[in-house]
């Protein structure tokens, strides 16, 4: 994929109107069954078919599963332009400084790989990780109008944020606004909706390296201070990683948004037979469930009840109708 044009703050806030969601009869259903979450989505993710759904299209906080976002920005900005994800940058200290949670235990000058960062921001949903790999990122990118308001340490990251926003708009998430790359929401008001997460997490999918990354239960990574070398084990927050066909994920929480999670269920494939030749299609189904008391139970609860759905329309020979397509 090409890296969209790099939208203003100003430009991307002005794009964002209204959007409607139409519900299927099984999504309907859905509604008297929402489990307390303020919102959630099940999509096949092929065809881009609804198979449940409830609020998806209201528009929410999404905590940390705004770093899918920060991470396709990062692995496309690594391909396009040949870099490579074994480069070591430092940690800047005003980095650090801006967060009070420092479980890794970075300090100014670390040098890391930008892949472990990447690993550290996906599976442990580290927001000092997220936010050096955009302070690297976008010192490379163009300059973007109100960039000169902010600390020069912070314009690289307006540039970054800059660039979610223009990827959310090619997207066509209209009901999304990113204003950091973390999806912090204390002082500041980002939002998204259930569906459009549902086609941020779709087109992330798409990316072999970005599956990869998200299927991992654990992952030593490296940090070399003063010369010396230290190991930091991570562990995945996706506590649905391997039950239920669960093959990747993404966790999110704040206060503003509670508890949210994007997880990813391979199905029985599709095959079919040419002539001599056999194919096979692979299918999976995308549950994003925000605001959720119980963000794995009720993610769990809702593959379940979206197995028979996805059964039947398959056998009805998967019938495509726009008004249930994401």
């Amino acid at each position: 994929m090409r890296i969209p044009r790099i939208l203003s703050p100003t430009a991307a806030c002005a794009a964002v109107g209204w959007f409607i969601l139409l519900l299927t009869p099984a999504a309907h259903a859905a509604e008297n069954n929402a489990g307390g979450a303020k919102a959630f989505i099940v999509i096949d993710d092929k065809s881009k078919h609804v198979l449940l759904q409830s609020h998806a299209g209201d528009r929410l906080q999404i905590g940390s599963l705004t770093k899918i976002a920060s991470a396709i920005v990062v692995l496309d900005w690594a391909r396009l332009g040949g870099h490579t994800l074994d480069t070591e940058v430092s940690v800047p200290a005003s980095v650090i400084e801006s967060f009070h949670d420092n479980p890794i235990g970075f300090q100014p000058g670390d040098e890391v790989s930008l892949r472990d960062l990447l690993y550290a921001a996906l599976l442990q949903s580290d927001g000092i990780a997220t936010n050096t790999l955009a302070y690297v990122v976008g010192r490379e990118l163009p300059a973007v109008p109100g960039e000169h308001d902010v600390k020069a340490a912070n314009a690289s990251i307006v540039r970054f944020v800059a660039q979610m926003n223009s990827l959310a708009r090619t997207l066509n998430m209209q009901r999304t606004r990113f204003l950091n790359p973390v999806g912090m929401d204390d002082q500041e008001r980002p939002f998204s909706t259930a569906a459009d997460v549902g086609r941020l997490s779709r087109f992330a999918l798409g990316k072999a390296d970005f599956r990869f990354f998200i299927a991992q239960k654990e992952r030593r990574i490296t940090l070399k201070r003063a010369g010396q070398s230290s190991d930091y084990l991570l562990r995945n927050t996706n506590e649905l990683l391997g039950v239920n066909n669960v093959d990747g994920g993404k966790t999110g929480t704040t206060a503003r948004a509670g508890q949210c999670l994007m997880v990813t269920s391979e199905r029985k494939p599709i095959v079919w037979q040419d002539g001599p030749k056999t194919y096979k299609t692979t299918r999976r189904l995308i549950v994003i469930v925000l605001g959720s008391p119980d963000r794995f139970r009720q993610a769990s609860e809702l593959i379940d009840e979206a197995i028979p759905i996805y059964d039947r329309w398959l056998a009805s020979g998967h019938p495509m109708d726009p008004d249930t397509t994401l």
